[in-house]
């Protein structure tokens, strides 16, 4: 199953044409698409008219739901954020590293489009 991420749910509220949006087009049209409760409220927050936000809310409530925090994930972020910056590599939000944990310890795919979360695969994965 595939987790998107904030920033491929953003340009494609937008009606922006990616190739992450296209990606995503295609997953809702065959394969099940998952949702995250961090992922979830960035989403909806963005919204500045109740009418987006209510068609995104209504969209994004009936696809498969994961709670991306708790303690051993939140652990293992930690874990995982002192692993890279030891490497040099600086993740510019926390939050990102919790939900390239989440999934991996969830066993999803992650649709993104983020160059933080390129820099961590290696790290995360092992």
């Amino acid at each position: 199953m595939t987790l998107v991420d904030t920033s491929v749910w953003v340009p494609y509220f937008n009606g922006e044409s990616t190739p992450q949006t296209d990606r995503l087009d295609h997953l809702l049209q065959y394969e099940l698409v998952a949702i995250g409760d961090l992922i979830l409220t960035e989403v909806l927050q963005g919204f500045r008219s109740e009418k987006g936000y209510q068609q995104a809310r209504q969209a994004l409530e009936v696809l498969p739901f994961y709670h991306l925090g708790g303690r051993a994930i939140a652990l293992q972020a930690a874990d995982h954020f002192r692993t890279l910056r030891k490497r040099g590599i600086t993740i510019r939000k926390t939050i990102d590293v919790i939900i390239a944990t989440a999934c991996e310890h969830h066993g999803l795919t992650l649709l993104h489009h983020d160059r933080d979360f390129d820099a961590m695969t290696e790290v995360i994965r092992s």
